[in-house]
């Protein structure tokens, strides 16, 4: 009898598993665990970085802020003569996106506030190389089938990504936490910090729209200022490189400094006029240098290409060996530097920069002065075997300089165009395109160029845009440069 009703259980069992099947198919029972429909946000999160900080480097930025001179061909950048952009950030905003939804998932506010954050910052680069762009329909062709995102206004757009950048920071704030993949910071808490410093690099970008009432561009940074935590001198946001396959310094080893590669004449100059010996751990003596047998720290055996006369002539005095080189620890060393998306050297410069402006109050020589010491402890800690040219006590004599001191000159104009030169003079390989930014708003620094040569504004859109997108790409060139396309035409933020 007992044994009677064990059988009867088990086909009873059997029964009721094969009712089961029946109702379901093999794929919803039969789960590939090497073919995971989800994953957590972690695994996700250092491409994520590692395409953010990435993203605006290159040499491209270097040409255009007369950092370096082609001498075998004619560079685009260089004579400020480009056409089309790239819509390729929105290609790393789906994987932004796709972290966003798995984090949403599970309810991992960290990478909510995280992916809000890289939202914000694709978004930003996006508005100030085109104009107008998709940002409130953008992305959104799997979930809501928009295909076709209309261009919203860059007001809107700016407005925005600092809402996006506000809801980061209280994200963070109210949920502190390891971050796991961080390849970063690894804590919500310097994430803060660096959210609340980015805001006010946007807020200061819209330095002409300071009286604009719907983005109360002053008193958000004023806001700001007064109660958020900001980067401290050991916070800055930097991806370091490892010497190890796909994590090594991207200009490691590359070709492109190769013989028709020279250090451009306008950035040298400014150097030496400086006496910033910053220029020994950027570029290399010239053969004419060498041969003499200069010290390293001699700053007459540096010298560059002149950006403007026919690309021949500067060749003619790179084969005479009067030129200088980009130093060889960019593409020798593989981990060379880190890349800075957002540093306390350019947080402090920014606040100088307001403090002149009157949108806040305080010290402007003491942030200036802490932004330029900080950046010569960049080099001082990564540029290996030179840290002596650049050591604190060379940081602290080059700020006693006259043309150096922020207090030397009187005038806010004056004092502004100081400031844009210290921040210029620290983006040599860093911080992409943003002094070319600076210099469309403010004027400063200077930047050589014929006197045929139009200042350039923006990049054009696409051509991808125009065949699939025709209509609101369409509409944006004429609600904001009259239908016509081009790289003079100034966009809203610098009007």
């Amino acid at each position: 009898m007992k044994n009677t009703k064990t059988i009867y259980i088990v086909l009873l069992l059997i029964t009721t598993f094969t009712g089961m099947v029946s109702c379901k198919k093999l794929s919803d029972i039969n789960e590939n665990p090497n073919d995971a429909s989800t994953t957590h946000p972690r695994a996700q999160l250092p491409k994520v970085e590692w395409d953010a900080f990435t993203t605006w480097h290159g040499t491209a930025p270097l040409y255009i802020l007369k950092m370096i001179v082609q001498t075998d061909g004619e560079n685009a950048n260089q004579i400020y003569n480009w056409q089309r952009g790239s819509f390729d950030q929105y290609g790393n905003l789906r994987n932004v996106l796709k972290m966003q939804e798995e984090a949403k998932n599970i309810n991992e506010p960290s990478y909510i506030a995280l992916a809000k954050f890289f939202r914000a910052y694709y978004f930003y680069n996006l508005t100030l190389t085109f104009g107008d762009i998709p940002y409130s329909e953008a992305l959104q062709g799997e979930t809501t089938g928009v295909f076709t995102p209309k261009y919203d206004t860059q007001e809107d757009v700016f407005s925005g990504i600092l809402k996006e950048l506000e809801e980061a920071n209280a994200l963070l704030k109210e949920n502190p936490a390891v971050i796991e993949g961080d390849i970063i910071y690894g804590s919500s808490e310097k994430w803060v910090k660096m959210i609340n410093a980015f805001r006010l690099k946007i807020l200061m970008t819209l330095s002409k729209k300071e009286s604009n009432t719907t983005l109360n561009v002053k008193t958000q940074f004023a806001n700001i200022f007064a109660n958020e935590d900001l980067l401290s001198s050991s916070d800055d946001a930097q991806l370091l490189f490892l010497d190890q396959e796909d994590n090594r310094y991207p200009e490691f080893n590359s070709s492109g400094y190769g013989s028709g590669m020279y250090m451009d004449s306008t950035f040298i100059r400014r150097l030496q006029d400086h006496k910033d010996p910053r220029l020994f751990v950027i570029a290399s003596q010239t053969r004419v240098g060498q041969e003499a047998g200069l010290e390293t720290d001699d700053f007459s055996a540096y010298e560059g290409g002149d950006p403007i006369v026919p690309y021949s002539q500067v060749n003619d005095k790179a084969v005479l060996g009067k030129l200088s080189k980009v130093l060889g620890r960019y593409t020798e060393d593989a981990t060379t530097e880190p890349y800075v998306l957002m540093g306390y050297a350019e947080q402090q410069f920014i606040i100088a920069e307001a403090m002149v402006r009157g949108w806040i109050s305080g010290d402007a020589n003491a942030a200036y002065n802490e932004g330029v010491k900080s950046a010569f402890k960049f080099y001082e800690t990564y540029a290996k075997n030179l840290s002596s040219f650049v050591s604190e006590d060379k940081a602290n004599s080059y700020l006693a300089q006259d043309i150096v001191r922020l207090d030397a000159v009187s005038s806010s104009e004056d004092k502004i165009a100081r400031i844009m030169m210290q921040k210029y003079l620290r983006s040599f390989h860093q911080g992409g395109y943003s002094a070319y930014f600076d210099h469309l708003r403010t004027g400063y620094p200077t930047l050589r160029k014929s006197a045929n040569v139009q200042t350039a504004y923006r990049w054009m859109y696409p051509q991808a845009e125009y065949n699939y997108n025709s209509t609101n790409v369409s509409a944006a060139i004429q609600s904001q440069f009259n239908g016509n396309d081009n790289i003079q035409s100034k966009p809203w933020w610098v009007q």
